[in-house]
């Protein structure tokens, strides 16, 4: 299990809510950070101490359980945040990136991974059935899914980014609930 919890899974830790694991935060009674994003962090080791000085019991610890790896591109800040903070927060513990440009969406895409990629096709430098088709023809990246957005796109465009490999594709504004239901469809998680 990763060195670094969310306040999702630190809640599922111990066996709490979400909602309880921030009270305890903002009362100092565990130690936590902000990434740059503003999400808490937790130290597995803070969390512990935390149990333990508190008599929760700790779990033991579970096999090499997977997260799914999802990378947000998109050069607006405010929708980054909203996607990233939407999806960490959702029952399926998803881990997600995020890039703002093609060129970090291609190292991210190397390095990461990721099982699903959201991808605004309207960015300066990137050409969304381009991106699209490099990652459906090349042998290690065709399997990951892509979700398509876009506030300019009419049925015509979606369907020739379904052509060059997109699973979905959604308009902007985003409808978040929606997304979310995509996101574990595609990931067979429902």
């Amino acid at each position: 299990m990763e060195d670094t919890l969310t306040v999702f899974k630190a809640s599922k830790y111990c066996n709490v809510s979400s909602k309880t694991i921030i009270n305890w935060i903002e009362a100092g009674h565990i130690k936590a950070y902000k990434t740059v994003g503003g999400h808490r962090r937790i130290k597995r080791m803070d969390m512990e101490n935390f149990m333990r000085r508190q008599g929760i019991p700790i779990p033991e610890a579970e096999g090499a359980d997977e997260r799914h790896r999802i990378l947000v591109v998109d050069d607006d800040p405010i929708i980054v945040e909203t996607i990233v903070q939407a999806l960490e927060e959702d029952e399926f513990d998803y881990e997600v990136i995020s890039a703002s440009d093609g060129f970090e969406a291609g190292l991210q895409v190397n390095h990461f991974h990721p099982h699903l990629m959201i991808l605004d096709i309207m960015m300066p430098d990137i050409k969304g059935n381009e991106v699209c088709r490099k990652i459906k023809s090349n042998e290690d990246t065709r399997d990951i899914k892509i979700i398509v957005l876009s506030a300019y796109l009419d049925e015509e465009k979606f369907k020739e980014m379904k052509d060059h490999g997109a699973d979905v594709c959604f308009s902007k504004p985003l409808p978040l609930p929606q997304l979310k239901e995509e996101v574990a469809r595609l990931l067979e998680l429902k």
